[in-house]
């Protein structure tokens, strides 16, 4: 495919606005279409980006024919039907994190894309960050080998608001959301299946109906063992910092940013063409697109984060 990509981005809100910046970006790439609930907001949004199509209706932009692919930052409920919906319509599709919220959901979704061929992405970026992907390159020239990872996802969110501050018209959700990183990262760079899964919770809140404190264990086939603490409780530092404990030595990325054990800073600049890593992620969707291959982090190699995440999920419920 030579020609230019013609995308539709559903969902205006906090991360929409990374993937729009993230577009500007690459070459060959046109967002034409902008879908999300509130109009007015909808329509501010893509004057801001130069975007003609606005409507709240998913299916009024799946029913342009020039329409290529989308990008779904819709809330986590609507995922795994929208991603159906695009792959029907024909359009290859990039869906935010998690894929689903229910196992059977995400099932079908990977198997209605091995039907159609079409690429289908899910958006666990931690692959993509320049961070990880150094880690990542270290252990695949063999060099290093994970013994454990530690990582903390932290977060003050005690009532329902986005990355900017906003209302949020749902609700995340630790496990499928902010642990779904984690346990897809874990086997990702361990280069070996999950078979131990184990977690505990806090209190579930009483207004928004989500444990706002859990400890997720995690073990490889390879032996490398994983802990995850998450919260919604932590008033700072916020985000996810992530320490690898290896063989060779230890390394700890917090955000972009890597250092070893020592606290003595790497430089991951060259590591790939952008620091940014939902530009990153883009750019891979769009190059399996044009070069019509499976992606990074396709729907099918995200499946088995899922389905411990739903093995976890009804260990809780007992």
């Amino acid at each position: 495919m030579s020609k230019t990509i013609k995308v539709a981005l559903a969902g205006a809100g906090a991360f929409g606005i990374k993937h729009l910046d993230a577009i500007k970006l690459i070459d060959g790439v046109e967002v034409i279409s902008l879908i999300s609930r509130d109009l007015d907001k909808t329509k501010e949004v893509a004057s801001k980006y130069g975007i003609g199509h606005v409507t709240t209706d998913l299916a009024d932009s799946l029913a342009l024919k020039e329409l290529d692919a989308v990008i779904l930052c819709t809330p986590t409920q609507m995922h795994a039907a929208q991603t159906t919906a695009c792959l029907n319509a024909g359009k290859h599709v990039q869906v935010e994190i998690p894929l689903c919220d229910v196992l059977k959901e995400g099932e079908a979704v990977v198997e209605l894309q091995k039907k159609t061929g079409l690429v289908a992405m899910c958006g666990h970026t931690r692959r993509f960050n320049p961070s990880h992907q150094w880690v990542h390159k270290k252990i695949r020239a063999g060099e290093f080998n994970i013994q454990q990872m530690d990582v903390q996802t932290y977060f003050f969110r005690r009532t329902n608001m986005n990355a900017l501050g906003q209302p949020r018209s749902w609700t995340d959700h630790l496990l499928w959301h902010h642990a779904a990183h984690t346990v897809d990262l874990f086997a990702y760079q361990c280069g070996s299946p999950i078979v131990q899964a184990n977690a505990v919770q806090g209190p579930i809140h009483p207004a928004l109906g989500i444990a706002m404190d859990m400890s997720i264990q995690l073990k490889a086939a390879n032996g490398a063992i994983c802990t995850l603490s998450l919260s919604f409780n932590n008033d700072g530092p916020l985000g996810t910092f992530f320490r690898y404990i290896g063989d060779t030595g230890t390394y700890i990325a917090r955000y972009d940013d890597l250092v070893n054990g020592k606290e003595e800073k790497i430089d991951v600049s060259k590591v790939d063409v952008s620091m940014n890593g939902i530009e990153l992620q883009d750019r891979e969707f769009f190059a399996a697109i044009k070069e019509g291959r499976e992606p990074n982090g396709s729907v099918a190699q995200v499946l088995p984060c899922y389905q411990v995440l739903n093995k976890l999920e009804r260990q809780l419920a007992l």
